[in-house]
């Protein structure tokens, strides 16, 4: 079984997936309304909280959802 992902770890991801979604003006594509409500549950997350971190982050979200790096700082 693999190490559980901390809050941070859950909303990078989160946060990265919904803004390749935005980048691509792709928030109202079926595929969107489905896959990233059940990323929030399965990681049991907040629409409000992702919205934060991406706010917060926006940088390196958007480098990561673009494909251009990996995650900031260590991944313990």
């Amino acid at each position: 079984m693999g190490k559980a992902k901390s809050l941070k770890d859950k909303l990078y991801g989160a946060a990265v997936l919904k803004m390749s979604f935005r980048l691509r003006g792709d928030e109202e594509s079926p595929a969107f309304k489905v896959v990233y409500p059940g990323v929030l549950r399965d990681l049991e997350l907040e629409d409000t909280a992702v919205e934060k971190y991406i706010e917060e982050n926006r940088d390196a979200v958007e480098r990561a959802a673009r494909g251009s790096t990996p995650a900031p700082g260590p991944r313990t």
